[in-house]
């Protein structure tokens, strides 16, 4: 029985906090110990199969092969194909490979421009061999979602007549792409859910750094500079060509490859018949199809440079490497993706170091999903991060450039599959807060928003994994709201933050100030002691001879009388009874007795008035948008975790809560913060398997 998502949410926020899914320790991908498995098939005299990730046509995936071709597949270990398989051959160089049946070119550019940055691409492909304790298993670590994960395959890989399918070797005994590629195969669902992407995905996926998307149709003034001293910096860099009038990677006369990722390999400054020429290096993941323009292999612009300058640079190979300059990159590439481990590069300063903040959460529809800023009365209810920038230090502050602050906004999916990812329109906007709103607790209402503070926001809100931005931010408090273009929209994120300067950024969660303690203080002030006794005696009119009622007895008790009229559904069920007793019962008999029952009594009325006054559209159901100044109503402030929660447990469907779902949570609320209030020490709480096992089961 696998652990509920609440339970590994908490493991995982520890494992986290334990400094578990950094890249030195990293996540055992799908629990698979690779040091364990192996271990296991060396005793056992066995070789590796994997079942999480079987050699069969599950692990393809669907759409990618034909039938007639997905019949003719064999899957075969490396020894089968050759005689003597080595992992690499005289290192790891984008020439050690070419694309296959699969269109994943995003993926190999990706991996083209790792084999440039050995520190990055060693924490990627771990040291293995096929020699020293082989058994068919082998393992490779990836940037997932916020943690590194450690994923482990087998080495068998899919063939047809012998040869590899999908990615390949100029030279058959090397095998470590073809491996690279089937762990990355794994974590993605299968081979077929690798089909399409950009290389920016990858990069990420082989760093955990930072993303930078430059427009080519638009490139800053700077680009040149920038792409300098990325290429000096341990930056990954991929770029794509636009897409033709179909999907089909159509070859244009002058040798690009339309809707087709690139690796680029180098920048060099060259001079030419007495001119400075920027020339920007490229390779095609096919290994072939090369630029036939200006300064391509063959052309003569080649001679009107220096003989050390052509010895350096220029080479006449069908490798799909060439060089063009700076303005044909332009004209001919939509986009630029720069990867990074730290964006030290973006103005050259190495003595400033960046800062970086990370937090995962949810936008959840009707809670915390208020969609932009089209709709203020919603857009509050998003998720807020208050961020405080201090001065910059001496040193960063004369070189500082013009930004200051990098946030990057990504969506974390909810399916192991990535072609059943469905991208959100994604985006985030972030405001001055001024000197009023600077003592504010909780999140800051609608009121923050309708004045103008806006000091940034994302162009346009991209259906991407991941939107980005590059701030100037003067010293002072700000607010950084992430949202979906559209409110009411569910999905998971990871909001980092980048700076160079100190902050100090804090989640506004909890709900914001309110008149509500005033209004509790006049529930409470409206029992007076002739109503208990009324209570009494009307609560003896329906016990049994010791003046006790169950669960059943209950029921008929708040549907017939104490409740009737006022709820839209069928009334509390039989089940929402027994939590009630349980939670109300002090002497652990299934019943309640009659001081018991009048305690509940007096809850269930003040939470039933509480519900009908926040009902603000009347309907007698409580919109999830309402839930949240419904529960600050009794006197309750609650996180955006906890009320994404509750709005999944006791919400319906339709986006509503009933009166009597809104009575059983903040029952259980209110119960379960005594209970923690009784047994911790405020901070922490250690219970015996026994003693969780009795409180757990009964409340």
């Amino acid at each position: 029985m696998p652990h509920p998502g609440v339970c590994m949410n908490i493991i995982n926020a520890r494992h986290l906090k334990d400094g578990k899914g950094t890249v030195t320790n990293p996540q055992k991908f799908l629990d698979q110990d690779f040091e364990q498995l192996k271990q296991y098939c060396i005793i056992k005299r066995v070789r590796y199969i994997d079942d999480m990730f079987p050699p069969d046509v599950r692990s393809i995936g669907t759409g990618l092969l034909k039938a007639d071709d997905l019949k003719r597949v064999v899957w075969l270990r490396p020894h089968k194909m050759v005689p003597n398989p080595m992992f690499e051959l005289d290192g790891y160089s984008r020439f050690d490979f070419g694309q296959g049946m699969l269109g994943n070119c995003w993926f190999l550019a990706s991996i083209g421009a790792l084999t440039f940055q050995n520190f990055i691409l060693r924490q990627v492909v771990p040291h293995q061999t096929f020699d020293e304790e082989y058994c068919g298993i082998f393992h490779f670590r990836f940037w997932r979602f916020g943690r590194w994960v450690d994923v482990v395959i087998d080495d068998k890989l899919p063939t047809i007549d012998g040869r590899l399918i999908f990615v390949r070797s100029k030279d058959p005994t090397e095998f470590w792409p073809a491996l690279l590629e089937k762990a990355y195969a794994k974590v993605c669902g299968s081979y077929s859910d690798m089909n399409a992407g950009t290389p920016a995905e990858a990069m990420v996926d082989f760093t955990g750094g930072v993303h930078m998307c430059i427009d080519l149709t638009e490139p800053p003034p700077h680009l040149w500079e920038l792409m300098c001293r990325a290429s000096q910096s341990k930056s990954l860099m991929g770029c794509g060509t636009p897409q033709g009038a179909t999907s089909d990677n159509t070859v244009l006369p002058n040798g690009i490859v339309q809707g087709h990722a690139y690796t680029v390999t180098g920048v060099k400054q060259m001079t030419s018949q007495g001119q400075p020429v920027h020339l920007v290096r490229l390779w095609n993941p096919w290994g072939e199809r090369e630029w036939i323009g200006d300064w391509s292999d063959k052309s003569p612009l080649w001679q009107t440079v220096s003989p050390q300058e052509r010895e350096m640079c220029h080479s006449v190979a069908d490798n799909g490497e060439f060089w063009m300059t700076l303005e044909d990159f332009c004209r001919f590439y939509s986009d630029l993706d720069i990867c990074c481990l730290c964006p030290d590069f973006l103005d050259g300063n190495t003595s400033c170091h960046w800062k970086t903040s990370f937090y995962e959460n949810r936008w959840v529809a009707g809670t915390t999903a208020g969609g932009c800023m089209n709709n203020m009365d919603l857009f509050w209810t998003n998720p807020q991060y208050q961020v405080k920038i201090d001065e910059l230090l001496s040193e960063c502050s004369g070189k500082q450039g013009e930004k200051n602050m990098l946030v990057s906004l990504m969506q974390k999916p909810d399916k192991r599959n990535r072609r059943l990812v469905q991208n959100l329109h994604i985006g985030f906007s972030v405001f001055e807060v001024t000197e009023e709103y600077k003592s504010l607790k909780g999140k800051f209402p609608a009121s923050f928003f309708k004045p103008n503070r806006l000091v940034y926001q994302t162009k346009t809100y991209a259906n991407a994994r991941e939107v980005m931005g590059f701030l100037m931010l003067k010293p002072g408090e700000y607010l950084i709201v992430p949202s979906t273009f559209n409110p009411n929209e569910t999905a998971s994120f990871i909001l980092t933050i980048l700076s160079k300067a100190e902050t100090h950024v804090h989640e506004n969660s909890d709900g914001h100030d309110h008149e509500h303690e005033e209004v509790m203080e006049e529930d409470k002030g409206t029992e007076n002691e002739e109503n208990d006794e009324n209570k009494k005696n009307f609560f003896r009119q329906y016990s049994d001879k010791y003046e006790e009622v169950d669960a059943e007895q209950l029921q008929r008790l708040l549907n017939e009388n104490i409740l009737k009229g006022d709820m839209k559904s069928g009334g509390f069920s039989i089940d929402a009874c027994r939590s009630m007793v349980a939670l109300m019962d002090t002497s652990i008999t299934g019943k309640l007795n009659g001081e018991e029952f009048i305690g509940l009594w007096k809850r269930v009325v003040m939470y039933k008035d509480i519900f009908f006054r926040t009902d603000v559209s009347k309907t007698g159901t409580l919109l999830m948008s309402e839930l949240r100044n419904a529960l600050m109503a009794t006197g309750k402030r609650v996180s955006d975790a906890i009320l994404n929660l509750l709005a999944l447990r006791y919400g319906a469907s339709s986006g509503h809560i009933t009166l009597e779902s809104f009575i059983s949570m903040v029952l259980r609320f209110d119960c379960m913060s005594q209970i923690f209030g009784q047994l911790s020490n405020g901070m922490n709480m250690t219970l015996l398997e026994s003693e969780w096992m009795y409180l757990s089961m009964y409340t």
